[in-house]
């Protein structure tokens, strides 16, 4: 059994706001913001130097189930300068988003985030428990029915993934906080939107397994929660409580963001 003491969690995932705040109060550089060095890939060509994020592209005709010769997913595609201030590469921006929350950042860049705002990432487990918002055994942080009275009560993919998607939920794209329902404790957003990151390194098996898989190579895996606006039931079906991936500590995309806890003993800001 896993057992989780009393904390305290975020409302919604930590916004561009937010960030921003951070960001200004500590001259806090992230990690897509920086170039690769030379010295470090020396035989990467210049221009695959440069820093960015993986950026989803509407990929129509690709079959979700075949990957590319080198496993590669089609529809992502590496952008030089994707960042949190340009979430689509140069020329984007977020002036219009500040209530959407912050993507393009590494789990690094998140961790220094909340150890600013005197917060944690939370464990898997607490996240867990936080996202059934009291429920048990249930299909969707809601209840068991997807659509309860018709209504959808998240932000994830309806239509042709990865080629279309319909927006019957309002959005195509990453949605603002607060945009349905909160759940059984208030928490906005605790299914679809964005990917969250949690503190731990990731174990296929779950929180009760333990928190790291020696089998998996390359960079470490950090896990994630709650699926993201790129969930299809018909593809991945991640928008449910019990879904888990992983990302490693200095990768970033347009559908993966965060949220912080603070310990319940502690005073809350």
């Amino acid at each position: 059994a896993v057992v989780v003491k009393g904390f305290w969690m975020d409302t919604t995932e930590v916004t561009n706001a937010q960030f921003s705040q951070f960001v200004e109060a500590t001259g806090y550089v992230t990690d897509p913001e920086k170039d690769f060095s030379a010295k470090d890939y020396p035989n990467a060509p210049p221009e695959s130097l440069k820093g960015g994020s993986l950026i989803f592209k509407l990929s129509p005709g690709v079959n979700p189930f075949m990957c590319g010769a080198n496993g590669e997913l089609e529809w992502w595609k590496f952008t030089p300068g994707a960042t949190w201030r340009h979430p689509q590469g140069p020329g984007s921006d977020i002036k219009d988003k500040m209530n959407y929350p912050v993507i393009c950042i590494t789990w690094k860049d998140a961790k220094a985030y909340a150890e600013w705002a005197g917060k944690r990432l939370p464990t898997e487990a607490e996240w867990e428990f936080a996202a059934r918002g009291g429920l048990k055994n249930k299909n969707f942080v809601w209840g068991d029915e997807e659509k309860p009275n018709g209504k959808y009560m998240a932000n994830y993919w309806q239509g042709n993934f990865p080629g279309k998607d319909n927006g019957e939920d309002g959005f195509t794209s990453i949605a603002p906080v607060k945009s349905f329902p909160p759940n059984g404790y208030g928490l906005y957003d605790m299914s679809g939107n964005v990917w969250e990151m949690c503190e731990e390194k990731d174990n296929p098996l779950g929180p009760a397994a333990g928190t790291y898989d020696p089998n998996r190579t390359g960079f470490t895996e950090h896990v994630m929660r709650g699926g993201s606006w790129l969930c299809d039931e018909g593809y991945c079906f991640r928008f449910r409580p019990s879904a888990r991936s992983g990302i490693d500590s200095i990768s970033s995309t347009n559908h993966a963001g965060f949220r912080c806890v603070k310990d319940k003993a502690e005073a809350v800001k």
